[in-house]
């Protein structure tokens, strides 16, 4: 299906044609069960994982701005993660602190607010100005209560993990492989964090050593450790799908 004709149908189904927002569905079973895959394991049979994803895509084809211009795969993915997140962190398979989820509640309804005060989503900043809390808090209770929802997060030096890991591969093809974020969820957890910290929430090495309790070189030697494993990972699919 061409762009056009998907954009097509993402209008008749927002729109509230039903029969146009099935066959948009239908034509994303593949992208759907992607996503589901990541989650085998977590305690939760694999259609109610199948049905979580389909309340997510829909709701992305709900949500998607035909005039902003984004790939519609781009916009969908983390609503489609997020759904099932959100279903296993209240049904308890993550576990998640009451006051962290408190703080995560808070923080969601300051960012829609501030969202649509400016007219854009507020920087990280501004929702610590806004909050009270610290950037660091701030990013610590995200990486808590919520997948980070971007590959091409770009660091405090303007660096993201893609150009960093020097792949050029669009973010849709990357998170249908799902390679990239295997690789990350198979890192040991401090080299995990790190990379998390630093190139989803965009955090300075300075940021991630006071949130993990660690000094700055030792933030730096993880970041170092976590990319070679990461690059290692990548290579080994690659060469297994060529």
């Amino acid at each position: 299906m061409s762009g056009t004709e998907l954009f097509a149908l993402l209008d008749r189904a927002q729109r509230g044609d039903d029969e146009a927002c099935q066959q948009v569905l239908v034509e994303n079973v593949g992208l759907i069960w992607a996503i589901v895959k990541r989650y085998y394991g977590c305690g939760v049979e694999v259609d109610d994982l199948y049905q979580l994803g389909c309340i997510g895509f829909i709701k992305a084809v709900k949500g998607f701005d035909l005039t902003y211009g984004t790939q519609f795969s781009t916009y969908a993915v983390p609503k489609i993660a997020g759904e099932i997140r959100r279903f296993l962190r209240d049904d308890g398979a993550i576990k998640v602190g009451r006051s962290v989820r408190e703080k995560g509640q808070m923080l969601w309804s300051a960012r829609e607010r501030m969202r649509q005060q400016l007219g854009r989503d507020p920087h990280v900043s501004e929702l610590a100005q806004e909050t009270g809390l610290s950037v660091e808090e701030i990013a610590s209770i995200e990486l808590a209560v919520g997948a980070p929802e971007s590959l091409q997060q770009e660091t405090a030096e303007g660096l993201t993990l893609e150009s960093t890991l020097g792949t050029e591969c669009p973010e849709e093809n990357l998170v249908e492989k799902i390679a990239l974020r295997e690789a990350i969820d198979a890192l040991p957890e401090r080299e995990r964090m790190t990379i998390l910290l630093r190139f989803f929430k965009g955090l300075t090495q300075e940021q991630t050593a006071r949130i993990l309790q660690v000094s700055q070189v030792q933030v730096s030697r993880l970041e170092r450790r976590g990319l070679a494993q990461l690059r290692e990972k990548l290579a080994d699919e690659t060469g297994e799908n060529r």
